[in-house]
Order: structure tokens, then sequence, then C-alpha cells
């Protein structure tokens, strides 16, 4: 199988995504993040996943969900088609980690709890370790038990921003 990616320019540094096709012809997100290095994103995605090869297309659809986040509308993200493998607790704790709003960001407990394993800690911090498709689903939302950046494949600086962007533009309920 061959996947396309494209690199754009975002606030906090270069994005790059891959992305193949699903049944219909439509696009689905394997990889994502901070690079412009589509080499960086391709041993994240699972083995079963992995791509062949990789062909430039600028023309992806979902570089226009990338630019809107980036412009402040924080919720188009949310309905991004990503593919994901792995064992029964990651594969689950990706689509929970899609239930973290923007804005109000769990802890690595609290996010272990809403998987319904809350004494799983360190398994949904490596949920979020091995995450593929940074920022369509959203690891940069779960935050040390102290309130800590914790880690980010992308770097802290760019968890920071991330969190401070999705706090000034999330409809977030009083």
């Amino acid at each position: 199988m061959t996947a396309r990616y494209a690199t754009v320019p975002t606030p906090p540094g270069a994005f790059t995504v891959v992305v193949t096709e699903d049944a219909d012809g439509a696009d689905v997100v394997l990889a994502g993040g901070w690079t412009e290095e589509v080499g960086e994103l391709l041993p994240v995605v699972h083995r079963s996943l992995r791509p062949d090869a990789v062909a430039p297309d600028p023309h992806l659809a979902v570089l226009d969900v990338v630019e809107a986040f980036h412009a402040g509308e924080v919720g188009a993200i949310d309905d991004v088609v990503v593919r994901q493998h792995s064992g029964p607790f990651l594969t689950e704790a990706w689509e929970v980690l899609r239930t973290v709003p923007a804005g109000r960001p769990d802890t690595y407990a609290a996010f272990a709890a809403r998987c319904g394993r809350p004494a799983a800690i360190r398994a949904a911090a490596n949920a979020c370790a091995r995450n593929a498709a940074a920022l369509f689903v959203p690891c940069h939302r779960v935050l040390g038990s102290d309130g800590g950046l914790g880690g980010f494949r992308w770097g802290t600086d760019v968890k920071r921003w991330l969190l401070d962007h999705e706090a000034r533009h999330a409809a977030v309920p009083a």
C-alpha cells in the first residue's frame, strides 16, 4: 500500500500527516506529528498498517482541518477518521482520548479511570506515548498528576502551545 502525506506550517512548527484510504476511498489518518520528516512518523504506525511507500500530496483534505484547528476551531479535529492498531487496551484508550474535551485536560490518573481501569496509570501513559496520530487523537490533553506537562513525543513546548491554544478557543461550559 502507498500512503500519501503532506507537511504544513503551524504556529508550534511544521506538521506532517500521513493518510491512506478506506474501502470507500475516503482519507483515513495513520499518523501525524510536528515534524517535517515523514520518516519520523512511519515507525510509530503499527506494522499491520504501515505503508510500503509514501508519496507527497499537498492537497490532502485533512490539511483544511489542521489549518482550522490552528486558526482556533479546536473541535475541527473531532470527526477526522483515524486508524490505529494494537491490543484491546491501547485501541480503546485511543478512542477514549478523543473524548477528553479541548480546554479541560485530564491527568494520567483521570484518563486511566476514564478508560475504566483506574489503577492502570502507567498503561494510560503508554497509550499516550504510543499514539501515532497526534493532534487527531489528542494525547496532549493528558497531564501529570501534579499538573505538570509530563512527556510529549513532539516536545513539551508544542504540548504547552496546544494546551494554551485550546484553553483560549474551547467552548468550555461554565
